[in-house]
């Protein structure tokens, strides 16, 4: 029989008494299906490591329920501690035992000598089986890692939560763990939730992302939902580094700071807009009479991402490597003929 794995409903959570005070997290609804991998996308302060310490069990909610294999694990009245949960955390400092070594980190949380074995066995798929008998402070960043994700594993744990595990390594060792992490829940029939701040990350490996801003969430669907119908204006200009740019709606013309743009179709309903954009949308040309200023300038390997400021707005701009433009030089930008863009109402 197939059902979700982990449900959340109506999930609140409110520091102190006053329900509009310190708010940190509002009317949360997910269905994670088992085997997935599922991500929490957001910038920092917007509620992700809270909604993980809650499925953990590490924080009681203010309303709502959550729910782990069919059971009730979380309410306002009632909370099954995390060990009980069959929930394995996995942290960004590691958290391993410094006196043990790489083993007997692992199998730290198994209550029976029948699962020895399963340690093993998980300690060779990590790539960690000739590493037994090392310590932590003997072995590489991406080892620690892998050692934590098995002592995770360990206990024979059907949902994973990862707190942000790759951002304290090398761009090298990162790719690589993000790229095993999917291989290695499902070798393991696992679920997986994992917090981190990277779109690229997120978007690169999890089945489905929930973004999330001040509390709440924006959106929560597909990598490719997402890149192909972003849900508001944040979801594009966050997850996909999207341009955001005010419009407004005249006689079937955008009116924008850039100037007018035609066959665009906007609303007939509603005059003011918020127009969304890829940064290869728009030409730019130096200009010491422009209205534009170039702030910063970014080497990408095949081009130069430029950082323009149009009035109180910022604009990111793809350029050839063949790029004149410097920080500090006035410019003048335009759209381009053909441009593929999303349009919102003005909030």
């Amino acid at each position: 029989m197939n059902y979700s794995h982990l449900v959340i409903q109506d999930l609140s959570l409110h520091y102190g008494s006053n329900p509009y005070d310190d708010f940190a997290l509002g009317n949360i609804n997910l269905e994670v299906n088992r085997g997935e991998l599922v991500g929490l996308l957001g910038p920092s302060g917007c509620g992700k490591t809270t909604l993980l310490r809650l499925i953990a069990g590490f924080e009681i909610p203010t309303k709502g329920r959550i729910y782990i294999n069919q059971e009730e694990v979380s309410n306002r009245f009632r909370l099954i501690p995390p060990e009980r949960r069959s929930v394995g955390m996995v942290f960004q400092d590691y958290a391993l035992f410094p006196h043990l070594n790489a083993w007997d980190n692992a199998s730290f949380g198994i209550r029976s000598r029948e699962n020895y074995s399963r340690v093993d066995w998980l300690l060779d798929l990590l790539g960690l089986g000739d590493l037994k008998e090392r310590f932590p402070h003997e072995l590489s960043g991406g080892q620690r890692q892998r050692l934590a994700l098995a002592r995770a594993l360990a206990p024979g744990t059907s949902l994973v939560l990862l707190d942000e595990p790759f951002s304290s390594l090398d761009v090298e060792v990162r790719l690589r763990l993000r790229c095993e992490l999917s291989s290695v829940l499902r070798s393991c029939e696992a679920t997986g939730i994992l917090v981190t701040h990277d779109p690229q990350e997120a978007l690169a490996i999890c089945d489905r992302v929930a973004i999330l801003r001040d509390g709440m969430i924006q959106q929560f669907a597909t990598p490719n939902q997402i890149v192909n119908k972003p849900s508001n204006p944040f979801v594009a200009s966050f997850a996909l580094k999207k341009n955001v740019l005010p419009a407004k709606s005249e006689n079937g013309i955008l009116l924008t700071p850039l100037g007018p743009l035609l066959n665009h179709n906007p609303p007939t309903n509603v005059r003011s807009l918020q127009l969304v954009f890829d940064e290869n949308a728009l030409e730019i040309h130096l200009d010491s009479n422009g209205d534009c200023l170039v702030q910063g300038k970014e080497f990408l390997e095949n081009y130069f991402l430029l950082r323009i400021k149009l009035q109180e707005h910022v604009l990111r701009v793809s350029q050839p490597l063949d790029c004149s433009l410097n920080i500090g030089d006035r410019c003048m930008v335009n759209f381009r003929n053909e441009i593929k863009s999303f349009i919102f109402p003005l909030n």
